[in-house]
């Protein structure tokens, strides 16, 4: 596929799998600037996504071309409409992140082709490079001290370029914050307890319950929280949503919950969900320092590896958030109670150790 001068117009957003057909396909390609004919297309599923759907698609063109790509990854909305209308907030930071915020920062991610979109993004379709064969992590899995620690230092990547950048303030894409959304987001997280509790059933110690609880209690604080740093933050930076390629190679996607916050909330994020206990315990100081020292190649300044170390105990605090919310309301799996288990037991081990909610506590 050869890129050519004047695009042609996108066609309308794909809903479904069974849209991606030869002329949409070709219509997409062409309206993103390849020189291309097909003749036929395979798609296939990928990915773990619970809020929307990933798609490789195999295009065969009438002639050879130069360069062309064999596959890319198509992202289409959930099948189910009731979702949509729930998370077509995070659709449209997603497109936004693509068209906007990445030619901004140093974090790897796949080269976006083309967006498509209605008008509340509700129905959109993202055509993206295809990475393979970079394969995702294994949120069940794990990952190792050395493959997590690459993924921090291409996190700083996020962070660093638009450290504190106030020009941030004035972007479409993050949520609403103040004192009011954060009391509404810790409520939700109160309210699913129970629900997350019924779900994971024994999987769910008492002593993980009460840190949640206990968690569910400070996050309207934690939320607001030192704000004077800030940078955009992926939200969900974790296995399930990195591309780990040849070398030390790591490319992060699924960016819906894109938004500004404290940056080190995605560190501890990744590090408490990620690690074995034993793993992080053992090497979760090095692995700060290595994603300090590639803020500091990025430009950061007056942050002390000692702040970003205490930053990242109290972004422990960013993994009941997600998790909680994540299990109630995302699609029911058997994979997926696993899953949260894992991160559950993962990540208030870390909060225990770090003295994460001592430290929310005694935030003023």
């Amino acid at each position: 596929m050869t890129r050519t001068g004047p695009r042609a117009a996108a066609p309308a957003p794909a809903d479904d799998p069974a849209d991606l057909t030869v002329e949409w396909m070709q219509a997409a390609l062409v309206s993103a600037g390849f020189d291309v004919v097909l003749t036929g297309v395979e798609v296939e599923p990928v990915g773990t996504g619970q809020m929307s759907v990933s798609l490789r698609v195999r295009c065969q063109a009438a002639a050879p071309t130069v360069d062309a790509p064999e596959s890319v990854i198509v992202k289409i909305p959930s099948p189910d409409r009731a979702v949509r209308q729930l998370v077509c907030a995070g659709y449209r930071a997603e497109i936004a992140f693509y068209e906007e915020l990445a030619p901004t920062v140093a974090v790897q991610v796949p080269a976006c082709y083309l967006a498509v979109a209605n008008a509340d993004a509700s129905s959109f379709t993202l055509l993206l490079e295809d990475l393979a064969p970079a394969a995702q992590g294994d949120q069940v899995a794990g990952a190792s001290l050395e493959a997590v620690t690459a993924a921090a230092r291409n996190l700083a990547g996020l962070h660093g370029p638009r450290w504190c950048d106030p020009a941030l303030r004035r972007a479409a894409w993050p949520q609403p914050g103040g004192s009011g959304a954060h009391r509404f987001t810790a409520e939700l997280v109160s309210g699913a307890l129970p629900q997350l509790a019924e779900r994971l059933g024994p999987a769910l110690s008492a002593e993980d319950l009460t840190t949640l609880e206990r968690s569910a209690a400070v996050l309207a604080g934690f939320l607001g929280a030192r704000a004077e740093r800030f940078a955009p933050i992926h939200g969900d930076y974790r296995l399930d949503n990195l591309l780990f390629g040849p070398g030390a190679a790591v490319s992060a996607v699924d960016w819906q919950t894109l938004d500004l916050g404290l940056p080190a909330r995605d560190l501890a994020y990744l590090a408490g969900t990620s690690l074995s206990i034993g793993d992080r315990r053992a090497g979760e100081t090095d692995l700060v320092g290595a994603y300090w020292r590639q803020l500091v190649r990025h430009g950061v300044d007056a942050y002390t590896r000692d702040e970003c170390f205490d930053d990242y105990r109290l972004g422990m605090l960013h993994c009941p958030l997600i998790i909680v919310l994540g299990a109630a309301y995302g699609t029911r799996t058997e994979r997926g109670d696993t899953m949260f288990a894992t991160m559950v037991e993962r990540s208030c081990a870390a909060m225990r150790d770090l003295g994460t909610l001592a430290l929310a506590e005694a935030l003023p």
